[in-house]
Parts: structure tokens; C-alpha cells; sequence
């Protein structure tokens, strides 16, 4: 069991992969007590030769989220520190997405996460002490066409952390939003794949060719930052007394973040209409 004031107990969940594993491995570097989660657990062998813990986790399975957080508590006796970071993107048009794969995609980026958080805070509150970090994405700010289900999630996310964080600062609960932009993982495939098996025939099929190749661009190997670019911002996040309440880090977040707030929804349409003309 840690007791160091300097070394925390982190759950980072989402960290077979990119952001999640850069992350955990950033913590592990820093000495902190990091307990990797993931579904995957063959692909977290890396972060247990570096001194992680890793938790076989699907953020959909009930069980898995109340083992892995008592199986924590029992060995640390706290957890100071949540990183949810698991998620996917799940592209396609509206009309050609089943809502089974809709409630999956839900599933996943926010009722997991919602629900992993109401199984961490209660020890949070006791100790009045904590943080709790979601990834997002720039696309919970802004919009990417046959994006429309993924970016449901992320801006509910954005609207369920804020409410989380007015919530939770009278028991001294930090709640911080990481708002990435392109980064180097395996987002890209993830994406493309499956909007093509969806909307890639059809009366969409042309747009879904189009953003295919264009995500293939933008994230082959310098087209995004790589994902250290996030985990070091995770790390300020861990470390700082009063950390920000969101951070926008990565190619792109901040100039189309800017653009969207800014110019109105039409010029921006007309801008992503341009990237698939």
C-alpha cells in the first residue's frame, strides 16, 4: 500500500493503446501507482514489466468495474486518481448505423465511464480528496461529417463533466475534460473501417469514400502528434494542485476549435464541405 503524499493511485482505463498506455506509462516514469485497465489484457504486458498493475476491464461489464475498483481498494485503500480514457469512434451515416451498435457506442464512451466514476467517488468524497479525468475529444467541441453518433458522446461528456465538476468541487474533487485533436493511434482505422462497412454503398457512399481517404491522411504517421503530446498533459493534470478544468492538446484542437466557436455554423459547413469536395 502507498502512502506517499507525492505518489498517487491512479486507474487509467483504455490502456492496452495510445493515449491510455502513453499515459500509464508516463505515470509509471513519475512513480506513481498506476493500474492499467483494459479488455486486453496481452497487449498491457509492457506496462506490467514497468512496474503497472493491469486489470482486465470492460467498461460495459458491471462486474469488471466493481472487481477491479475493490480489488484496488483492498490493495491500496484509495484510488486518488481516475483516468477514464477508453472509447471509440463510431462512424457512419444516421440512417445506416442500427441503434444496437448506436447503444454499444453510448455504452462505452459515457454510461462506462458514468458508471466507473459512481463506483470511485464515494471513497473520493471521504477523503475529500481527488480528480477525475475524461478524455474527450475536440470533437466534443466541434462536428466531422457521418460523425454524428460519435460526437453525441463526446459532447454529452462535455456537458455530464461540467455538471460532474459543479457537483463534486464541495468535497475538493477536481473533474478535468483532456480535449485531444488528431493523434497518432489507431483512431484512424477504427474509423474508417467500419463507416465504409455502414455508408460506403448507397446515398453515401461517396462522402464515406472521401473521408476515408482524407482520415487516412491525416493519420498516417505525421499526420497527427503522437500520443505522448496527451500524456504529458495527463501528468500536469495528476501533479497540479488546481488543475485546468479542460486541456486542448494536439494537431488541429485548437484551430478548428476556434473556427467552430467563432465563424457560425455555416461557414463552418462550408469549410469541412470544402475537405470532401
Amino acid at each position: 500500500m502507498s502512502d506517499s503524499v507525492n505518489n498517487k493511485v491512479i486507474l487509467v482505463t483504455g490502456a492496452s493503446s495510445g493515449i491510455g498506455k502513453a499515459s500509464a506509462q508516463k505515470l509509471l516514469s513519475e512513480g506513481h501507482v498506476v493500474y492499467g485497465a483494459a479488455r486486453r489484457i496481452d497487449q498491457m504486458e509492457d506496462l506490467k514489466k514497468s512496474g503497472g498493475i493491469i486489470l482486465k476491464m470492460d467498461v460495459t461489464n458491471e462486474q469488471d468495474l466493481v472487481d477491479g475498483v475493490g480489488r484496488i481498494m483492498q490493495e491500496e485503500g484509495r484510488i486518488d486518481v481516475l483516468f477514464n480514457n477508453a472509447g471509440y469512434g463510431l462512424y457512419g451515416a444516421v440512417e445506416d448505423i442500427p441503434l444496437e451498435d448506436v447503444r454499444r457506442q453510448f455504452e462505452v464512451n459515457l454510461f462506462g465511464l458514468a458508471r466507473l466514476t459512481q463506483l470511485v467517488l464515494p471513497s473520493m468524497r471521504e477523503r475529500k480528496r481527488g480528480t477525475i479525468i475524461n478524455t474527450s475529444s475536440m470533437g466534443g467541441r466541434i462536428y466531422t461529417p457521418l460523425g454524428a453518433w460519435y460526437h453525441a458522446t463526446k459532447h454529452a461528456l462535455e456537458g455530464w463533466s461540467d455538471c460532474l465538476r459543479f457537483e463534486l468541487s464541495q468535497f475538493n474533487i477536481d473533474v478535468v475534460i483532456i480535449e485531444p485533436g488528431i493523434i497518432e493511434t489507431g483512431f484512424g482505422d477504427v474509423l474508417s473501417a467500419p463507416m465504409l462497412h455502414y455508408s460506403g454503398e448507397g446515398p453515401y457512399g461517396q462522402m464515406a469514400e472521401k473521408i476515408a481517404e482524407g482520415t487516412r491522411r491525416s493519420y498516417d504517421s505525421g499526420g497527427g502528434s503522437p500520443a505522448s503530446v496527451i500524456a504529458d498533459v495527463v501528468s500536469k493534470a495528476v501533479s497540479s494542485g488546481k488543475p485546468k478544468t479542460r486541456y486542448v492538446a494536439g494537431k488541429l484542437a485548437r484551430p478548428l476549435m476556434f473556427m467552430r466557436k467563432y465563424l457560425g455554423d455555416r461557414i463552418f459547413d462550408r469549410i469541412l464541405a470544402s475537405q470532401i469536395g
